[in-house]
């Protein structure tokens, strides 16, 4: 399963792999910014969505 992160401002995805992380790990990463649109990222402000997928990788 990939775990995804991405900013919800923008949709500029700022992490995306296998291991789970926690979001305050993830988004101390990248100085608690996005890095596209400039939004101000906070771990209290994290939201889960869980979207199942046809199982391709390609």
């Amino acid at each position: 399963m990939t775990y995804e992160m991405a900013c919800v401002s923008c949709g500029y995805q700022f992490y995306s792999g296998f291991d789970m992380k926690s979001p305050n790990d993830v988004l101390k990463a990248v100085d608690f910014k996005c890095k596209n649109c400039g939004e101000r990222l906070s771990s209290s402000k994290f939201t889960v969505e869980v979207r199942k997928t046809d199982g391709s990788f390609f």
